[in-house]
């Protein structure tokens, strides 16, 4: 969810395509959602053209620091990343996380970490066989020279009296370069053929962001959310975030999506909740725009199918919502030829 230039529109969905196949070429080889949606991520960070992995922004100090979750809906497990640089994927590390905390305690009774960030994280991901990457082969020339142009933007911007009308106008010229256009974080959400929810996000984070700076794309609750249906709650739900990390933390929007999607009018449910929970948010009444951009997978199992593993027994809505000027979307079931964006 940002701004995103009509030159660049045929590859943001090319490579939604590209992850939508992807997710279903493993859940048709009969992986679970958790694995899918992994697949999916890896496949958004490696283009060059996202904001995650490969071509991330770069920081104040020109280097790049990723977040990444990811949420198992069946296990109610999650795993992330911070502010980790050098790694190519961050999600398989968050993934990995995941995986390793449900095997149990470590020695001597530790419990496993769910977040790690920083150089904290850059060596456990290395340590459990992740291959590192040198920073400067994760920028692209888009990275680059975006990074040159926003460094210059800033040094000028330093000389002159803030408060000059010319500054001011500076500023706000620039607002779909510099604001709306930063944050195209991307995700997924993904449900298997045994109804098994799980969602994910990854994000390089806002440009020339502080070194250290963690976005929503790494928080509990605010990047994504994925929870299987129960006694309590009829059905299996999956949400990923985009947008405005800051907005994003102080509003837990994934979470929050997700429990007001236990509505039946699953578009109302979700046209209020972006309203009462984000947009006229008292958390941020001080925000003179609030940018986020959610997507939202829901799905029961229908009562008169067999309970079998056939995915046609089970009812799935996909639904999406932003304040941005654009978000990018595609979506694919196993039944189809090709994804749609």
């Amino acid at each position: 969810a940002g701004y995103h230039s009509e030159s660049k529109a045929k590859e943001y969905k090319h490579v939604c395509k590209r992850a939508c196949q992807r997710a279903v070429d493993r859940l048709k080889a009969g992986a679970l959602a958790v694995e899918a949606v992994a697949a999916a991520l890896v496949e958004l960070e490696d283009s060059p053209f996202t904001n995650a992995g490969m071509g991330s922004n770069l920081n104040l100090s020109g280097e790049i620091e990723c977040d990444a979750s990811i949420m198992d809906g069946k296990s109610l497990h999650y795993g992330a990343v911070g502010a980790i640089g050098g790694i190519k994927n961050p999600v398989l590390v968050a993934n990995r996380l995941l995986s390793e905390a449900q095997k149990g305690k470590l020695s001597a009774g530790r419990i496993p970490p769910c977040f790690l960030v920083g150089r904290g994280a850059h060596d456990w991901a290395v340590s459990h066989g992740i291959p590192p990457c040198p920073s400067e082969k994760m920028a692209t020339k888009f990275s680059l020279s975006a990074y040159k142009r926003n460094k210059r933007k800033m040094e000028l911007a330093e000389k002159m009296d803030t408060g000059h009308n010319q500054t001011k106008k500076r500023r706000q010229s620039s607002e779909n370069e510099n604001g709306s256009g930063c944050l195209d974080t991307v995700g997924a959400v993904v449900v298997d053929l045994e109804g098994n929810v799980a969602a994910a996000v990854s994000s390089g984070g806002l440009a020339m962001k502080h070194p250290g700076r963690v976005g929503q794309a790494a928080h509990y609750g605010c990047g994504c959310w994925a929870e299987n249906a129960c006694n309590m709650n009829p059905y299996s739900i999956a949400v990923s975030t985009s947008g405005c990390g800051e907005h994003l933390i102080r509003t837990m929007l994934a979470r929050e999506c997700s429990a007001a999607m236990q509505s039946e009018d699953a578009h109302q449910a979700l046209l209020e909740a972006m309203q009462n929970k984000f947009i006229s948010s008292p958390f941020l009444a001080s925000e003179d725009r609030v940018l986020g951009g959610v997507i939202v997978l829901r799905c029961c199992r229908c009562v008169e199918a067999p309970p079998s593993q056939n995915i046609q027994g089970i009812l799935v809505e996909f639904l999406w919502s932003h304040t941005t000027e654009s978000m990018c979307v595609g979506y694919m079931s196993a039944q189809d030829s090709k994804a749609k964006v």
